[in-house]
């Protein structure tokens, strides 16, 4: 008996199914409906697929206001007053004058701090050789402990023993550090703070730049298999650059001078999670 080929492909639109994968597909969206030569295989691609990923409206993105901006003398309350202004988490710059040309605080610090507040320390190691200290940090209340791809002799190895300290690992990248130093390790990381000035100071200016670098970033930890990896942007984060990260991929921003700087922080901090909202999506993120 002959039988008459299908057509190669034909355009469907979901109404209602009662078939179990149809819970998988958009009602009202347009499908393309393409029947293989071999076996039967029918497979569907949404045409509305690059549409909805365009207008796909961002969710909320982390952020970590950096008390290297706050005022010192009376830094238990500036760290509550950005938990009050809605700050997600707490950046903490730890640095040590040798690695980077600053010197700021340490674990005892960072101790006194999670007794004021119920958010996640961000604890960003600026420092060489951080291994030495991961326990002190640990032990002081650190949530988050992120050390630089530069200064680690053994990357992979430090990382473990973040995790095995219970804490979430991090990996800070300068800015003329590539993302390519990361590959072998994607699975060992909770999170990549992508430095966007060159560490040290404050109130530096953004360096564009590195924006490929965090969409590159995106791809390499959803091909992993990784896509619930934060990826952070630290230096000259303002109400732009934040559109800007985001819409490259980021999920968390730190930002110290245009939080502490402001004249309402609770309204710089609102303005910073617009800005992400509103960022075009150029490239897929999963937001945590």
């Amino acid at each position: 008996m002959s039988r008459t080929p299908l057509p190669g492909a034909l355009k469907v639109r979901l109404k209602k199914s009662s078939c179990p994968c149809s819970r998988l597909l958009a009602k009202g969206a347009t499908y393309r409906l393409t029947i293989g030569a071999e076996k039967g295989i029918i497979t569907l691609s949404s045409e509305n697929q690059n549409q909805q990923a365009n207008s796909q409206p961002n969710m909320n993105v982390i952020v970590a206001p950096s008390i290297l901006s706050a005022d010192f003398s009376r830094l238990g309350e500036e760290v509550r007053r950005a938990e009050a202004g809605g700050a997600d988490w707490i950046h903490v710059d730890v640095m040590d004058g040798h690695f980077v040309p600053n010197l700021t605080i340490g674990a005892p610090v960072v101790k006194c701090l999670k007794g004021v507040t119920k958010l996640p320390l961000d604890v960003h190691l600026m420092i060489s050789d951080p291994d030495k200290y991961l326990s002190d940090f640990a032990s002081a209340g650190a949530d988050y402990i992120t050390v630089h791809q530069e200064a680690c002799h053994h990357l992979q190895r430090t990382l473990s023993h973040i995790r095995s300290l219970g804490k979430k690992a991090g990996v800070a990248l300068n800015p003329a550090t590539p993302e390519d130093t990361l590959k072998y390790v994607l699975q060992d990381l909770d999170l990549v703070l992508i430095m966007s000035v060159n560490p040290g100071f404050g109130g530096q200016k953004f360096i564009a730049e590195i924006l490929p670098k965090i969409a590159n970033l995106r791809k390499m930890f959803d091909e992993a298999g990784r896509p619930e990896v934060i990826i952070s942007v630290d230096g000259g984060i303002n109400a732009d650059t934040a559109r800007q990260v985001v819409a490259h991929g980021a999920t968390a921003m730190v930002a110290g001078n245009f939080v502490y700087g402001a004249a309402d922080l609770g309204k710089a901090i609102q303005d910073l999670k617009a800005a992400g909202k509103s960022a075009p999506v150029k490239e897929k993120a999963v937001l945590k």
